[in-house]
């Protein structure tokens, strides 16, 4: 592996949730400590797992690995890390606030922002500080900080007296209030970021076009601060030698990896220069010393899995759901979920069905792929699709904020205010008052929402009131006005559909995503776990010892779902309608010819 060589003394492993951050930082970690170096592993990840990976109890302090000598562990739970920080910041508050006025501090502290805050302000002295960490050799971070992060630890000023003087919305720069260490702490931290002879930056992703664009994303949000990744490395990649290639006869196998060869042929241009390493797929869960000490090797020098092929389980289709709505008649469907999950195809299959059983549907999304344009809009009867650009939307929010606010503020307090419109709160807020628009017209229809917004924006809004007083104050008749967040809290109204995939980190993001919702009093209607490769007859022996491990996940979100789906592992990208009527399940009956009616628009 290029990453391995010549290691520096930080090492820290970034990329989205599920394509397996913590498995190659724990492996990395077991490499070096039995080439004989003392190291450290430390995990910042909300799912992390290098306790039970290792089969060791590993807590907020230094914990040897008894099983790797050489080698010790170090969890910060970033959700305790934001708890306690927000703890310290309400303390003062408490007997000051009326009770109502501390819900919305307590709320402006509770989103990603504080936890991302808290958690790079529990390990800035590790990397600050050499003596922190002097025994050691190497230093190992899964998961690192955001761009965004790293921007609000630099910029000038006093966080609090900005914060105090009311020239701020409080969305991130209110949790900055609360950080302890010093400014040299954090420069030093961000030097030894921005020095490759100290830090090396490795990306991890799937050979999947959405990972890959993400880390690319991530990529240059970076780079424009002078934190340069120079290593990729493609996990879970299937193994494509001469022998996998005689062995695994199926078709499922076959087409997953020409998806795999197109994701790699088709890289983003800025990840295309970078070292780049492929880890092959294993068939068995990495858990355990010798699992790990295995990963970096071809499967062709490991015994094969002795795991016949099972036959197809049977779940609950996707096509179930869409009964339930098609018997409704109308409704808002907003699907939710992380990034990579897919609930844009899922959102895209559940409108295009919806509108073949004769519905009149309005599918909004803020990822509008060219197939939606070109074959869902020009050929399903009855749908129609607006593609909200998020970052023009972004854009036109922040200029309105600046010219509004920010018109008496002085060059630093101005200089503030624009990193705090740099929240990742802000673009969710900017499209959800795009999304408003066509919330009321699922009183006559269907409206299926792609990429909502998380309860902590939700709740922000409301808790600062500026949407939901404006709406009522413009109102001609405000007792009863119906707004947007008061329509998401309708369930007669409005139907969440929460999506993952059978694996253990979206399943842990997705179940956060859902206490996050009820929060605002929000709850899932209904779960979709896509991608299920128990769910479909393969002759492969590595694909099918990965479904076996599929169970636990699937039972996991079977306990919390009201409502079930599964959906199939797709050998094709889910592009075009013939794609989305196999996920959407049973072929849906045809619309009544009245019901014809085809446009796009786009929302500016």
């Amino acid at each position: 592996m290029d990453f391995l060589t010549d290691v520096p003394r930080h090492l820290f492993f970034t990329g989205k949730g599920g394509v397996g951050k913590t498995t190659v930082a724990c492996a990395t970690a077991v490499h070096l400590a039995r080439s004989g170096a003392r190291v450290l592993l430390v995990s910042t990840d909300p799912a992390s797992n290098i306790g039970q990976v290792f089969e060791t109890r590993i807590g907020n302090t230094i914990t040897p690995i008894p099983s790797v000598p050489g080698l010790s562990g170090l969890e910060i739970d970033p959700n305790q890390a934001a708890g306690a920080y927000r703890d310290k910041i309400l303390a003062p508050l408490r007997g000051l606030l009326a009770d109502k006025e501390l819900a919305s501090v307590t709320e402006q502290l509770s989103g990603s922002c504080t936890t991302e805050i808290a958690s790079f302000n529990e390990f800035t002295s590790l990397l600050a500080d050499p003596a922190e960490t002097a025994e050691f050799d190497h230093v190992i971070f899964d998961t690192a900080p955001t761009g965004h992060t790293i921007r609000l630890l630099q910029l000038p000023g006093s966080w609090t007296s900005y914060l105090d003087d009311g020239k701020g919305d409080a969305s991130c720069l209110g949790p900055m209030s609360g950080l302890e260490k010093n400014r040299a702490t954090y420069g030093a931290a961000i030097k030894a970021l921005t020095d490759p002879r100290v830090t090396r930056l490795v990306l991890v992703a799937r050979a999947q076009a959405s990972t890959l664009a993400e880390v690319s994303r991530t990529y240059d949000e970076l780079a424009a601060l002078g934190i340069r990744a120079t290593h990729l490395v493609i996990n879970a990649a299937l193994p494509n030698d001469e022998t996998t290639r005689r062995v695994q006869q199926d078709s499922l196998y076959q087409q997953m990896q020409q998806r795999q060869e197109q994701a790699l042929t088709c890289l983003p241009p800025n990840l295309a220069g970078l070292h780049r390493d492929q880890i092959p797929l294993k068939a068995v869960a990495m858990v355990g010393v010798e699992a790990l000490a295995h990963l970096f090797e071809p499967d062709s020098d490991q015994p094969a899995p002795a795991h016949e092929a099972d036959a197809p389980k049977e779940f609950p289709e996707l096509a179930s759901l869409i009964d339930a709505l098609d018997a409704q008649g109308h409704g808002l469907v907003m699907t939710m979920g992380k990034g990579g999950v897919g609930k844009t195809t899922v959102a895209s299959a559940v409108a295009a069905a919806l509108a073949q059983r004769g519905h009149r549907v309005r599918l909004t999304t803020t990822d509008p792929a060219a197939h939606l344009d070109t074959t869902l809009a020009q050929q399903v009867p009855g749908l129609s699709i607006d593609a909200i650009d998020p970052e023009e939307a972004t854009q036109a929010y922040r200029d309105h904020v600046m010219n509004t606010k920010g018109a008496s503020l002085d060059d630093a307090g101005r200089q503030a205010l624009k990193e705090d419109l740099r929240s990742p709160c802000t673009e969710e807020i900017a499209v959800f008052q795009q999304f408003s628009q066509a919330v009321a017209e699922a009183d006559n229809g269907f409206v299926v929402m792609d990429t909502a917004p998380t309860g902590h924006t939700i709740l922000l809004m409301d808790a600062t009131g500026s949407y939901h007083r404006e709406v009522t104050r413009l109102s001609d008749d405000p007792e009863n006005t119906v707004t947007p967040l008061m329509r998401l809290r309708d369930p007669s109204y409005t139907k969440i559909l929460v999506v993952t995939l059978p694996e253990t980190t979206p399943v842990l993001e997705a179940t956060e995503l859902a206490s996050d919702l009820a929060r605002a009093d929000i709850h899932p209607w209904a779960w979709a776990v896509n991608n299920v490769l128990s769910a479909v007859k393969t002759d492969s022996t590595l694909l099918a010892a990965r479904a076996a491990s599929e169970a636990e996940q699937i039972h996991t979100v079977d306990r919390l779902a009201p409502r079930l789906a599964v959906i199939p592992a797709q050998g094709t990208d889910p592009v075009g309608l013939p794609a989305l009527q196999s996920i959407a399940g049973r072929r849906p009956r045809p619309a009544a010819p009245s019901q014809v009616t085809i446009a796009r628009e786009t929302v500016q």
